[in-house]
């Protein structure tokens, strides 16, 4: 018999029980709980006093909405870049 013939357990056999887990969800699953270790280490209050704004929020949530605010910033900045750049590409050809 070779080993063709021979049924070796596989990634078909952990696949049809529900146990194979691809590197996105590893990731996903260890960005969750560093996130999780992240809050529960930083549930202290602090005063946000900016401009005509006063208000008292947790840490965790104070850092997490500044980091999207600047990832949303950031996002559409090179959003914008890659237009102007786009659009003198297309007046060069033209031109």
């Amino acid at each position: 018999m070779t080993i063709d013939q021979e049924r070796l357990p596989g990634r078909d056999d952990a696949r049809r029980n529900g146990i194979v887990f691809s590197g996105g969800a590893i990731a996903s699953g260890s960005g969750v709980a560093a996130l999780l270790v992240f809050i529960l280490q930083n549930t202290a209050d602090v005063a946000v006093k900016f401009l005509f704004w006063d208000f008292t929020w947790p840490v965790w949530l104070l850092i997490i909405v500044s980091a999207s605010l600047g990832a949303a910033i950031w996002l559409g900045l090179g959003i914008m870049r890659r237009r102007r750049r786009r659009k003198a590409r297309r007046a060069a050809r033209t031109a």
